[in-house]
Formats: C-alpha cells, sequence, structure tokens
C-alpha cells in the first residue's frame, strides 16, 4: 500500500464519502449528498487518503471554547489496523488540546479503541432521535 496523506478539508464529492461510509456499513452513506454539506458545516475534518481514495475521516462540532463533539469517525475496513484512526484522534486532540472536553459516542466494539487514545467512558447514555428516513 502506498503511504497515506492526512489532509485538514471539508471539499469532497458525494461518492468519496458514500464510497467510505457504506464501506463501513454506515446508513448515512445512502445519503451522500447530505454528507457533503455536513462536511462542509461541521467545525473540523480531518481525512486519510491513500492516493485520490478516501479511506478515513473525522469530523468535530465544537462550541468554540469549551466542548468539542467527535460526529463522525471511520476508517475503511481495508485499512483498519494500520494506526490510521489513532492518527486522526490525534489531530483532534491537539487542535482542541485547550478545551475542557473532547466527547464522542462510541459503539460498544468500539470503546477500547477509544480508551487507547486516552478517553474515558462516563455514566452518562447517549441519546437520540433517528430519523425514519434513515
Amino acid at each position: 500500500m502506498s503511504d497515506i496523506i492526512y489532509k485538514d478539508t471539508k471539499d469532497f464529492n458525494a461518492q468519496e464519502l458514500q464510497d467510505l461510509f457504506l464501506s463501513v456499513e454506515w446508513s448515512s452513506g445512502h445519503f451522500p449528498d447530505k454528507l457533503v454539506i455536513a462536511m462542509k458545516n461541521s467545525d473540523s475534518v480531518f481525512t486519510a487518503w491513500e492516493n485520490n481514495k478516501l479511506v478515513g475521516l473525522i469530523n468535530v462540532l465544537d462550541d468554540g471554547v469549551m466542548t468539542a463533539y467527535i460526529h463522525y469517525m471511520l476508517v475503511n475496513p481495508e485499512y483498519q489496523g494500520q494506526g490510521i484512526g489513532k492518527k486522526l484522534i490525534c489531530f483532534v486532540k491537539e487542535k482542541y488540546k485547550d478545551y475542557l472536553r473532547i466527547c464522542l459516542t462510541a459503539y460498544k466494539h468500539a470503546v477500547g479503541f477509544y480508551e487507547s487514545c486516552g478517553f474515558k467512558t462516563s455514566e452518562s447514555k447517549p441519546m437520540n432521535i433517528t430519523s425514519l428516513l434513515i
């Protein structure tokens, strides 16, 4: 495999996002045009690329001073286990190092990964309302 290139960018085409999101079987991949807008509206987006293929992405929504929320963090399964996710987390931790907290919601199978990146679980439970479109 080629070297992975990391970028701080919000510019994507719909196909790039669709391919990445569907590679991890996330239903939001079925709405690539909305993902393009969502990335443009994010406060931060860090990405990983092999050649011209988007292989990893993390996006952050923040309040500008205290709290940053990692909304999406995904790496194409063909590229997992190579440190790409940890590198993306490092970009976020560096950018938001002066914030009081960086928060995320993790699937049970991913908790160990996030703990290895310095995150700690809390007593609170994530809650959401999911559109019927998804």
